[in-house]
């Protein structure tokens, strides 16, 4: 089992490389993509990257239940690309806009319980895992609660997934850079 976290700034090549990487991986690919089309914009980025994607790979839709559809899709002759957390947490974090100033986002049953299971069910599986993900805490503080909510908990997930991850990139202008574990071979 391997698990590799990707973190990059929207544009910045993280998807790419982690397909490249799945690519290099010489193992059957299911991507995990956790993107809802709620709008049209959003309906032609899916569309965009399903182009981009090989023929042979299989997408699987997983927008809330993330651990349990990587627990059913992990085998050991399997890449997974998890396509991407900072989506699937900004869909677990619906009704957050009720919550009062500061509080945390525990406070959401089903994004702790969702965060509980993917931190629990990631170390088991068997295969790789590319994790995709935003690194969003290089900017301004947010001005609005729910935004400043958002960027505390994927800054909070980004580190948990770090400890477990083997491997951790930080993509820039579609340059890998090493920041836990072996440098990846290909670019």
């Amino acid at each position: 089992m391997t698990i590799e976290l990707i973190l990059g700034g929207a544009r910045s090549g993280k998807s790419r490389h982690a397909e490249t990487r799945a690519l290099a991986s010489a193992a059957a690919v299911t991507v995990i993509a956790t993107a809802e089309a709620l709008d049209e914009e959003m309906a032609a980025r899916i569309r965009r990257h399903q182009a981009d994607r090989p023929a042979a790979w299989r997408t699987v839709e997983a927008p809330h239940a993330l651990a349990a559809t990587l627990a059913r899709e992990a085998a050991a002759e399997r890449c997974l690309i998890v396509d991407c957390l900072t989506l699937w947490l900004t869909n677990l974090l619906a009704g957050a806009e009720d919550l009062p100033p500061g509080a945390e986002a525990d406070a959401l049953p089903r994004l702790k319980s969702e965060r509980e299971a993917l931190l629990a069910t990631l170390p088991q599986l068997p295969g790789t895992i590319l994790l995709v993900a935003n690194e969003v805490g290089l900017g301004l503080v947010p001005e609005h609660p729910l935004g400043r909510l958002f960027r505390d908990e994927a800054g909070r997930l980004n580190q948990q997934l770090a400890r477990l991850a083997d491997t951790v990139t930080f993509v820039a202008a579609g340059l890998p850079l090493t920041l836990k574990g072996a440098p990846a071979r290909n670019g």
